[in-house]
């Protein structure tokens, strides 16, 4: 009896060549694990079809758009994560869900390995190994793009004499990975840090007007988001919405040279609307409604968790430990940020409020309501400033002599 592998499979010209040579060179069975995380236009009894063709011998298709959101994207919000101060973590964040449906599904079927389609300079490899190595230490990891080492234009080749059902072409220069929160788009002119991005590489964030201007308000309550201009709605409905309101104004692009793990300096280009617009309204809500040492003390920790995350660290006791402490946090951080987005690629708050929030209008304000007890700031700042005064007194002093 052959061996079973299951195989992370996007459709895509890498990942239909992946099946056909774990069947013909290394002898599985293939049995091919599709996600539904939110790409827009996409065909999964195509997807489906194609894999058979291919020569899997099975195929799971599973819709993973609620736990996407619930299960890892709302807690890298709780954490405001953006890596390296810029990138809401798109493709970090699908991978360890595709990885603990994999190893759930080779269960299922028995399978003594899993594999996937990434290369041996990317990000991804990683998260899919040490992701599939911390659920089950046991278990056999493929990597066939490493392994093959075709180009890809061998690839292609490789396609057409085995008849295998892609599409890919020399001309598809660009290489995207999509999920409800974002997408990212690699390859082309873009690996270029000089040049511009074209046009033609974003979808998220067509501008229909130079001067498309909008208002939303997006309601929170206990750090998750709820509503947007009062409209209740589930997170991924809320998502999507989003990304077409601020989307549709030109928020939401991210053009950085990036810190990749294996130790590359690469350029990326994302659209990640609803994902950049969330963590800014929620970051402002924090603001108000967090006192000041828990506020500064998750603001110098959100960091650790997005590397964490970007280096495929998900399923570790860290990760774990520091959502733990940020969904602690998030009791009180309930209440209304108002946005504004456009002309172009301009995205601020423009207001907060809150019911449980601490800011106090009577402490805050100059004018005649203000209820601050000025005399008590006079022992509060020479208490405060007596370490200071000391030292400048005993050891500033001592250097003049």
């Amino acid at each position: 009896m052959k061996q079973k592998v299951v195989l992370a499979y996007s459709g895509g010209l890498d990942t239909s060549v992946a099946v056909h040579w774990l069947t013909k060179v290394k002898g599985y069975d293939v049995i091919a694990l599709s996600l539904d995380v939110g790409q827009a236009d996409t065909d999964f009894e195509a997807i489906k079809e194609r894999a058979l063709q291919a020569g899997a011998v099975d195929v799971v298709i599973e819709d993973a758009k609620e736990e996407m959101t619930g299960e890892y994207v709302l807690p890298s919000l709780m954490s405001n994560a953006l890596y390296e101060g810029k990138y809401p973590l798109v493709s970090a964040l699908s991978r360890p869900l595709i990885v603990a449906h994999l190893i759930k599904t080779a269960k299922e079927f028995s399978a003594s390995a899993v594999a996937h389609g990434c290369t041996g300079k990317g990000n991804d490899q990683v998260r899919f190994e040490v992701g599939a190595l911390a659920l089950d230490p046991y278990i056999d990891v493929i990597a066939p793009v490493r392994e093959w080492n075709m180009t890809r234009e061998d690839s292609i080749k490789y396609a057409q004499e085995n008849e295998l059902p892609v599409t890919a072409t020399k001309d598809r220069i660009y290489s995207i990975d999509e999920n409800l929160w974002g997408r990212a788009i690699e390859c082309g002119i873009l690996e270029d840090p000089w040049a511009e991005p074209p046009s033609e590489v974003f979808s998220y964030t067509a501008i229909d007007g130079s001067e498309s201007v909008k208002e939303v308000v997006i309601g929170f309550e206990q750090g998750v988001p709820k509503s947007i201009n009062g409209k209740e709605m589930t997170l991924v409905d809320l998502i999507n919405e989003l990304n077409v309101l601020a989307g549709g104004c030109g928020f939401g692009r991210i053009d950085m040279v990036e810190s990749r793990r294996v130790g590359i300096k690469s350029r990326e280009v994302y659209e990640c609307p609803a994902a950049l617009a969330l963590t800014m309204a929620h970051q402002d809500l924090e603001a108000m409604t967090l006192e000041r040492d828990v506020l500064h003390e998750k603001l110098r920790l959100e960091p650790r968790f997005a590397d964490l995350v970007y280096d495929g660290l998900w399923f570790s006791p860290l990760r774990e430990a520091l959502s733990a402490f940020m969904s602690s946090t998030q009791k009180y951080v309930t209440g209304e940020v108002r946005m504004r987005f456009g002309p172009g690629p301009i995205g601020k708050v423009i207001g907060r409020r809150s019911d449980v929030g601490l800011y106090d209008y009577n402490l805050a304000t100059y004018d005649e309501a203000d209820s601050f007890n000025h005399e008590d700031a006079k022992g509060f700042v020479r208490i405060f400033g007596l370490g200071i005064a000391t030292w400048a007194k005993r050891q500033t002093a001592a250097k003049g002599k």
